[in-house]
């Protein structure tokens, strides 16, 4: 399939009608049934059990950018600036700043990674106070890794617009997007030192949006959110190469994850984002969650695991 042509033979849903600002870091709970996710500018963190459709919802003391699950039955949660402890209460335990030497940036894309660790993502800050989009003018982002002592390993340099997806393959590549710079890199890295090396280009930009959040899939396929106008996901081959495009019904889809019964669904995150009120009138449905069933399953997500493991 050519990186034009749309797979409009997969059905798409709205399943859960969240409105979110910006929707991110969905995971599936695959212990209890939940899909986790959360909204940035809307501060909050929502769960969903699928079986049930009961929805709660927590609100965060700060914008809230990612999370995690803990092999402890907690989470990690990360917000502009900090990293804390949550247990699904009203309570958030912050243990780590990060860059407080960067003022103006903040935390973005954070995922567990297989071994158990913590990895983040940052970018200069991109929201005023009230919640409105604020202009980034410069590639300020860096990579890092959660220690077992709770300290940062820097991973890469502060060259990075918007930090964006983590997958980690099979064969030992580290695949992530920035968002500004339209383009999706896969490093190499060593699992025994815990280090990144040799960038290259994995897929070139793609006229479609900007990349977001991404899962790979049992194949080791790369699913790839569209943001800012892309409205579709991109399946992307071990190799680069698109293998399909699905539209989407939302203009700005922002992370997926697959879960339910046998990792058979894509579930989808969206945005409605600097859209005007006029807009979102004649579109309600932007900012909600949506699902698919794409053929193919997916991958558990990592749990943070004890620190002796990481």
């Amino acid at each position: 399939m050519t990186p034009s042509e749309s797979d409009n033979q997969i059905s798409v849903k709205s399943v859960f009608d969240s409105q979110d600002v910006v929707g991110e870091s969905i995971i599936w709970d695959d212990r209890n049934g939940n899909l986790i996710w959360i909204d940035i500018v809307g501060k909050c963190i929502h769960r969903l059990q699928l079986t049930t459709g009961k929805h709660k919802v927590w609100p965060t003391p700060d914008f809230i950018t990612s999370l995690g699950l803990r092999e402890d039955k907690g989470a990690i949660v990360s917000l502009s600036k900090e990293l804390c402890w949550w247990d699904f209460d009203e309570h958030f335990s912050a243990f780590l700043e990060v860059e407080p030497d960067q003022p103006d940036n903040r935390i973005n894309e954070c995922m567990v990674a297989p071994d158990g660790s913590y990895w983040v993502g940052t970018m200069q800050n991109n929201l005023h106070s009230n919640g409105s989009p604020k202009e980034v003018t410069a590639s300020l982002g860096a990579y890092y890794r959660v220690t077992p002592n709770d300290e940062l390993q820097r991973l890469t340099k502060n060259i990075y617009g918007i930090t964006n997806t983590m997958a980690w393959t099979d064969n030992g590549r580290f695949l992530t997007a920035d968002s500004l710079a339209n383009k999706i890199y896969a490093f190499r890295y060593d699992d025994k030192t815990k280090t990144l090396s040799d960038r290259n280009l994995f897929a070139p930009a793609f006229e479609r949006g900007s990349p977001d959040g991404s899962c790979l899939d049992e194949e080791g396929f790369l699913w790839n959110c569209r943001v800012a106008g892309g409205g579709c996901l991109v399946r992307y081959a071990p190799n680069g190469n698109i293998d399909r495009v699905v539209d989407l019904p939302c203009t700005w889809p922002t992370s997926c994850t697959f879960g339910g019964d046998n990792l058979e669904t894509l579930f989808v995150t969206s945005a409605r984002f600097t859209m005007s009120p006029d807009y979102l009138n004649n579109n309600p449905h932007e900012g909600n969650l949506w699902a698919l069933k794409p053929g193919v399953r997916g991958q558990l997500c990592n749990r943070l695991g004890s620190k002796s493991k990481i």
